[in-house]
């Protein structure tokens, strides 16, 4: 049977290294940095009480929701026993983004009685925070401010002063009662300080099938739109309805999200068909909008969570990591080919040229796992890169080494490369199959940067196995068929194959090349 042209696995693997990276890079992709690299934040969550494995796997698929609806694409969220684990790298207001994707509590709809203006809760000193005043006391006195005069409003502030916002410790009990909880500020700034006070439940979060944040042409700002469930259309219509020109309070974990007034420019109700918009005349700001359609996307954890951990890093304490960990890596690959250049004269070239053609291959594959799957490059990943340096060269070492056994036992290079190989791929796997089982065991039992260090390893070494065969065999077997790259005077492969190329003088070296040329 014909073999196949040695040039084909090589034109292949140049093709495909090539060919790759020019098409990632057309893209506009790269590998994401990860968090000890772009800078970000790190937090561990933990149950309130003990859960079942299910609630925490759901829960942390939630968090992975959100995040992913927040525009994060590059955020890890972890399990590791009864905790969360969540990484997010290049991220500019890490609390703020840690706090709602931790949010906990359901996704409610509630119709707004009143609002509550100054002066806002503050308990006496000395005092017990509970009180004989409550929400629905408020809301006997909301109705007579509404239906009178302007003159209960001071009435109303005095007796609201006495009233803490509503725990909550007991979300069932809640659901069916009046609440008073805060309405948040839009600016950081905001003043006066407001509450309101809601009437019971109406629906939960069940009833929203999706939510999103958005632009429309000829609306100011951001607008949120959802769509119901084809259940929960007949009951949004019944309680907007209800609450026709008025306002409804969209409320997540004793909060209030949103409180927007139904329908305030149509003089009659009209159905809203599954579907509607949350806007506001002045515009609603871009955060606001996302915080609002993440509530009502993805609504409710189901097991309350406590942040246990939470440390942020800096984007310039990342860069100064990056910088130090390509400063390493190149410094290291330099020393590299310097070394293997001068010990095995052109045969250093082929390492040189195959470390280029694996970096290719490399930044491709992490290019696509990080626009596909998320994966990010951290320091460790770094380190795992750099390791693998070591271990491609090894190879080359290897099978070089193989070949000056052969030599020296007076056989020629021709002879030699194909053979050689042979002999010295079976150490090459054995070797690699080692640094591929550590790997793998790594990966797979680690968490966090741990299985960085795993996954780029474990990638750098399957690469090696390949271009050992595909691209190191064929170009030197090529070059040692090659009388002039075989013989030539300073790089030629035979001189650094001699045993002592960098010590022999140059007689030696010639008497060495002479006897190569006579067996060939």
């Amino acid at each position: 049977m014909k073999r196949r042209p040695l040039w084909v696995p090589l034109l292949v693997l140049l093709a495909i290294a090539l060919g790759g990276f020019s098409l990632v890079f057309a893209e506009g992709w790269s590998p994401s940095l990860g968090l000890d690299l772009a800078g970000g934040a790190y937090v561990v969550y933990a149950p309130a009480h003990k859960t079942t494995t299910a609630d925490i796997n759901e829960a942390a698929s939630i968090i992975t929701n959100r995040t992913n609806g927040m525009g994060i694409s590059n955020a890890q969220v972890q399990t590791q026993g009864q905790n969360i684990v969540v990484q997010i790298a290049g991220i500019k207001n890490p609390r703020s983004v840690v706090n709602q994707i931790g949010q906990t509590g359901q996704v409610e709809f509630r119709p707004v009685i009143c609002t509550i203006p100054l002066p806002p809760y503050h308990s006496a000193k000395g005092a017990s925070s509970s009180s004989s005043i409550t929400p629905s006391i408020l809301n006997s006195i909301c109705t007579k401010q509404t239906s009178s005069a302007n003159s209960q409003s001071n009435e109303l502030s005095a007796i609201a002063a006495q009233v803490p916002s509503t725990s909550c410790n007991n979300t069932s009990a809640n659901a069916s009662q009046d609440v008073l909880y805060p309405e948040p500020s839009l600016t950081k700034n905001k003043a006066p300080y407001y509450r309101m006070l809601l009437g019971p439940m109406a629906a939960n979060g069940t009833i929203i099938a999706n939510a999103n944040a958005g632009v429309v042409t000829g609306t100011p700002g951001y607008v949120v739109q959802f769509t119901t469930t084809s259940k929960g259309s007949a009951t949004w219509d019944s309680i907007a309805k209800a609450n026709f020109h008025k306002q409804v309070a969209i409320t997540l974990a004793c909060q209030i999200v949103s409180a927007p007034q139904i329908q305030p420019n149509q003089q009659s109700f009209t159905s809203f068909n599954g579907q509607g918009e949350i806007s506001s005349s002045s515009g609603i700001p871009q955060s606001t909008a996302q915080s609002v359609a993440l509530a009502m996307k993805y609504g409710a954890l189901p097991v309350q969570l406590h942040p246990q951990t939470f440390e942020t890093v800096s984007p310039s304490l990342g860069k100064a990591s990056l910088r130090a960990g390509l400063l390493a890596g190149l410094l290291g690959m330099l020393l590299v080919m310097v070394y293997t250049i001068l010990y095995y004269r052109a045969l250093g070239i082929v390492v040189v040229t195959g470390l280029g053609i694996t970096a290719l291959l490399l930044w491709t594959i992490t290019s696509i796992l990080s626009h596909t799957s998320g994966e990010t490059l951290d320091l460790a990943g770094v380190t795992g890169v750099i390791v693998s340096i070591g271990v491609t060269v090894d190879s080359y070492i290897v099978y070089f080494e193989r070949l000056k056994d052969d030599i020296r036992q007076g056989k020629t290079v021709r002879s030699s490369v194909d053979k050689g190989f042979a002999r010295a791929y079976r150490t090459v796997l054995a070797a690699d199959a080692v640094s591929l089982i550590g790997a793998v065991i790594l990966y797979l039992l680690a968490i966090g940067p741990v299985r960085g260090f795993a996954l780029f390893l474990g990638i750098s070494t399957l690469l090696d196995v390949i271009t050992a065969y595909f691209f190191t065999r064929p170009l030197v077997i090529l070059m040692g068929r090659n009388h002039f790259l075989t013989h030539a005077r300073w790089i030629g492969v035979a001189r650094g194959l001699t045993p002592e190329p960098l010590g022999s003088n140059d007689d030696d070296s010639d008497a060495s090349l002479q006897r190569e040329v006579e067996h060939v």
